[in-house]
């Protein structure tokens, strides 16, 4: 890059950049959802080939066969994905002036390089038995296909936070966010990932019925299953999580009412993400009560991407000031922002 490019970088807000940023955000959760229809009915082998499907990409009849449709689909919004991310990369990276910005639209776009190749090997490697799997090779690499994705999530959107009007124009705030409540935001965060990698361990281990009853583990009225298996453990640390959850999301949004340096838009964003997670439990159970049915799994998986967005910018929110070096932390306690 020349060093006249490098002169034009700039924190300064970019409409343009910022908009195209947010809308990028916004279509992950269409690449999310086409890639949960697809999960769900069991469309992942709809074509065997990859990255055409059956040799174009306008293959015969995917309008019209639901397999088809969910499968090809899935991968024309993945391409979608990728040009994005490859345009919102090259962008910041020449236009923007804080360096660990553009290290993460890279990071980002070496996410989207990475799940593309998963997704193909999925489809390439599918005949390849594993001894002692129930799984062959190209649907084990599903899980790290759905667990990859959850981190591309929260990497888009702490980019298109940090481009956005109000993260760049935003006074630095006299009294600083208490630590501990950064801390219990970034805990929080880590229980939402786990819970979602063991939905996808769950998803992809075809454990979503391990457990066909609700609230209770068994017909009998027994809250812990009758037999264990792997999948059965799964379904019922879910479970499990959820409670835990959602006491801590709970706590989350009051710690953060109760924060004097949290502003209205922060307070709201902690409202959305506990009625999302209201909407996901409630999703949650309608899958277990209507057996999969296509409808309700289909918008958990989104939902749940949804809830995981929500508390990470929450969390990152938090951390603003730290991000960008506004507050600075000696020995685990902020110092007043500089000014």
């Amino acid at each position: 890059m020349s060093t006249s490019a490098l002169d034009h970088r700039t924190t300064a807000y970019r409409p343009a950049l910022a908009w195209f940023a947010a809308l990028g955000s916004a279509w992950v959760f269409v690449l999310v959802t086409l890639g949960a229809l697809t999960t769900t009915i069991g469309a992942g082998m709809a074509f065997s080939d990859w990255p055409l499907s059956n040799g174009s990409v306008n293959p015969h009849g995917w309008l019209v066969n639901p397999d088809m449709f969910a499968e090809h689909s899935h991968r024309l919004s993945g391409m979608i994905m990728g040009f994005i991310t490859i345009a919102l990369a090259v962008w910041v990276g020449r236009t923007d002036s804080r360096g660990w910005l553009r290290k993460l639209a890279w990071w980002a776009l070496a996410i989207v390089i990475i799940q593309g190749v998963l997704g193909g090997k999925r489809v390439l490697l599918d005949s390849i038995d594993v001894p002692g799997f129930e799984m062959t090779l190209g649907q084990m690499l599903r899980i790290p296909h759905g667990i990859l994705a959850h981190l591309y999530v929260c990497i888009l959107f702490a980019i298109a936070a940090a481009l956005s009007k109000r993260w760049i124009e935003s006074k630095p705030q006299v009294e600083p966010t208490e630590p501990r409540l950064r801390q219990f935001a970034r805990l929080a965060t880590t229980l939402v990932i786990v819970q979602l990698v063991i939905a996808a361990s769950m998803r992809h281990n075809n454990a979503g019925l391990a457990i066909p009853t609700f609230p209770h583990s068994t017909p009998a009225g027994d809250w812990l299953p009758q037999y264990w298996n792997y999948q059965v453990a799964l379904n019922f640390a879910h479970r499990i999580l959820a409670v835990i959850l959602t006491f801590v999301l709970g706590w989350l949004v009051a710690a953060v009412w109760r924060d004097r340096a949290s502003s209205s838009a922060v307070k709201n964003l902690s409202l959305a993400m506990i009625c999302l997670l209201a909407l996901q439990i409630a999703l949650g159970i309608s899958v277990i009560w209507t057996q999969r049915g296509v409808n309700y799994t289909t918008a958990h998986v989104t939902v749940g991407a949804c809830v995981l967005a929500t508390t990470f910018l929450l969390t990152w929110w938090l951390h603003r000031g730290v991000i960008e070096g506004e507050v600075e932390t000696r020995f685990g306690e902020p110092s007043r922002a500089s000014s």
